[in-house]
């Protein structure tokens, strides 16, 4: 049983002021055309299918034309929302679709949409577990002793009549770790460390556990519990994320060892980050190759001026390529604290620096998903402003207070 695995398309979405819909739809094509050679036995996809709960009308179009393409080639697709998508939109005419092998679970149910497929060694059963949460299970199971989102999906999994001597595979979006230890994660992730654990024990029996939500292609606990990452990159820090693209598994008979591999796809625009001093990046520049490419660039040894930024952009506009993200970290800090706050804020995407601030003000309790989706469009727009250099620490500060006072009077 060979089947591929995708999470986190994130399909509409926009990056650094950019639509990427474009390059959406030409990974969507080249991914179509290596299931017309390769022929898997089905597709999986956990979860956050679009960007946001509304999609706009292309996202829809998008996902619409991947999926009729993959029912023309006879592969079964089965395909969970996750915590960006609406389950009730994206589970729209489930029913009728399932009859063309495209089977979807939009919310949570107490019997799970549940998929028999077969191969040479019999029946591959698979579980679709679209994003849920505590009281949402509560509400389905009526167990008013479930207070984490482990016991959570615990709780439901317990509820389901899986055959343990099959085979079973677990489609899953949820924020999965291995005691405790969370992954490092991308720029682009809309999530608060913490929040909404599920230990990768909770899919012990399972042959498999196509996860998505971490944006980041990796394994958890053991290398059959794992994330498929983004196909492509939607932050400048995911470019050291390797392997952007989908996870091939390859299942034989029960007991047997799965085999498991990454695969990428080249990109309609590769996107590369540079961070060195003004001369240095200018030197590699002026004799660069590249061409189509989204570049982010941190000049280390000055503050960015009205020239260096036309001279940038203007470079690279000559070659195809788009200055997604020009920044400097030259004499941002003075005072004691300088090298833990500079080290503070180049490790850290300024979003989480809000949800930092918004922890300590409030007692110890982080933000939730719609208040850091605030403060991660707030941080898109100081990443896209045109500055003459950084912001000061003390004006990201004044702005995040403004923004907790208005979401407070909004309240």
């Amino acid at each position: 049983m060979k089947f591929y695995h995708l999470a986190d398309l994130h399909f509409g979405k926009s990056i650094y002021g950019l639509s990427m819909l474009d390059d959406q739809r030409y990974w969507a094509d080249q991914f179509i055309a290596e299931c017309r050679e390769c022929r898997p036995n089905a597709i999986v996809i956990a979860g956050d299918v679009y960007d946001r709960a509304a999609p706009s009308g292309d996202a829809v179009e998008l996902l619409d034309y991947m999926l009729t393409k993959l029912a023309d080639l006879d592969i079964p697709v089965m395909l969970i929302a996750g915590n960006h998508d609406s389950g009730q939109r994206l589970s729209f005419g489930h029913s009728l679709l399932a009859k063309q092998n495209i089977h979807i679970a939009g919310t949570a149910k107490k019997e799970l949409v549940h998929i028999p497929l077969k191969d040479e060694y019999g029946p591959v059963t698979f579980w679709l577990l679209p994003y849920t949460y505590p009281d949402q299970v509560i509400q389905i199971l009526g167990d008013e002793e479930i207070h984490t989102y482990d016991q959570a999906v615990r709780r439901l999994l317990e509820e389901q009549e899986i055959d343990l001597s099959q085979r079973n595979v677990i489609i899953a979006h949820q924020n999965v770790t291995a005691n405790g230890m969370e992954a490092e994660r991308g720029g682009s992730e809309t999530m608060v460390g913490g929040i909404g654990q599920v230990d990768y024990t909770a899919f012990d029996g399972f042959e498999y556990a196509a996860l998505g939500h971490i944006h980041r292609a990796y394994p958890v606990g053991r290398k059959e519990v794992r994330f498929a990452g983004t196909p492509l990159c939607y932050h400048m820090n995911e470019t050291m994320q390797e392997n952007k693209g989908y996870t091939e598994v390859i299942l034989r008979g029960k007991g047997e060892e799965a085999e498991i591999h990454q695969r990428s796809i080249e990109p309609l625009h590769k996107m590369r980050y540079l961070k060195d001093t003004k001369d240095a990046v200018y030197a590699l520049l002026k004799n660069d190759t590249g061409r189509d490419e989204y570049i982010g660039i941190t000049i280390t040894d000055e503050r960015i001026t009205p020239e260096i930024n036309n001279y940038l952009k203007g470079l690279l506009s000559s070659r195809g390529s788009i200055l997604m993200e020009l920044l400097s970290t030259y004499s941002a800090f003075s005072g004691t604290t300088a090298s833990a706050e500079k080290e503070a804020v180049e490790t850290k995407a300024l979003e989480d620096l809000f949800a930092d601030l918004y922890t300590d003000q409030s007692g110890g309790t982080p933000p939730e998903d719609d208040e850091y989706e605030l403060m991660q469009y707030a941080g898109e727009l100081i990443r896209h402003m045109d500055t003459h250099g950084p912001l000061n620490p003390k004006d990201i500060l004044k702005m995040t207070e403004k923004a907790m006072k208005i979401g407070g009077e909004a309240k």
